[in-house]
């Protein structure tokens, strides 16, 4: 089971025990949730770079590069807090995890009330019961659903997205994310996935703009702009092979469709990607 859940606290005597927290941009294979109770942090991802102050939650969803950089003056003020990486299987898909993709709040700074104050004490339990010689997994897996559940209702103070849509919404949106993954790369429009979900694209739509607040159309676009980016960022491929890749059979359809909706080229954004992150 420790292959499925690890919690390991970091704070500035436990700085080289994270070498990876302190390298270049990389991903996990594994979901990743860190709650920061002080300091100050540099995160980049979603291709951008932002500092943070605590107390704060950031979730990083399997596979997306990010890097976190600890800043501090001195061990007073080193950054303090903990790490969950988990498989998807561990706990039920959170909306946390089903949305990561398509929303910017991959990172909130919170208040310290009594919500984060419980938070905290649900920490400390998780990394007792973990630090146990046989941890009872059964519990930490009870435990980790409800500290996302208590993050989501603090997220919701800060996203635009609306989360009380009806529950077959979403499972129908879910079943939509699903069969995205597995179609993006391929040039096929709104109407083939209307159809593998037996619905008509103007229902389809609905519930994505009730949800995201996005149309269809504009929910794979963003698919496809995540995957080019990763793919300018993290590989050799030249902006032909990554625009045929992603179903775009012409690179200057491909770049013309990236600058608007990146406002810079393939081109620029690799150049700003490596300047960003050297």
């Amino acid at each position: 089971m420790e292959r499925l859940f690890k919690i390991s606290p970091f704070s500035a005597s436990l700085e080289k025990q994270l070498p990876d927290f302190l390298s270049e941009p990389h991903a996990h294979d594994m979901e990743e949730l860190v709650i920061c109770l002080q300091g100050k942090i540099e995160h980049f991802i979603n291709f951008k770079s932002t500092i943070y102050n605590a107390p704060l939650i950031s979730y990083v969803t399997k596979g997306k590069s990010h890097r976190i950089t600890f800043l501090h003056d001195n061990e007073l003020n080193y950054p303090q807090g903990w790490i969950f990486r988990f498989k998807s299987e561990f706990i039920p898909e959170s909306r946390f995890q089903l949305y990561a993709g398509y929303h910017e709040y991959a990172t909130i700074e919170l208040a310290e009330n009594k919500h984060f104050t419980q938070i905290v004490k649900l920490c400390e339990i998780m990394y007792e019961i973990a630090s146990q010689e046989v941890p009872d997994y059964a519990i930490l897996r009870s435990l980790l659903s409800s500290l996302f559940i208590m993050i989501e209702s603090e997220r919701k103070k800060s996203a635009t997205m609306k989360m009380d849509q009806p529950c077959s919404q979403h499972i129908t949106f879910r079943t939509f994310l699903q069969i995205l993954e597995d179609n993006f790369r391929r040039d096929v429009n709104v109407d083939f996935y209307a159809e593998k979900l037996n619905m008509s694209s103007r229902n389809l739509n609905i519930i994505c703009q009730n949800i995201l607040q996005k149309s269809v159309s504009e929910i794979i676009e963003t698919r496809k702009l995540t995957e080019a980016k990763e793919l300018l960022m993290n590989s050799e491929k030249t902006i032909a092979e990554i625009g045929f890749e992603l179903g775009y059979n012409e690179k200057s359809y491909f770049s013309n469709v990236f600058k608007k909706k990146a406002g810079v080229t393939p081109s620029e954004f690799r150049n700003e990607m490596s300047k960003l992150i050297s």
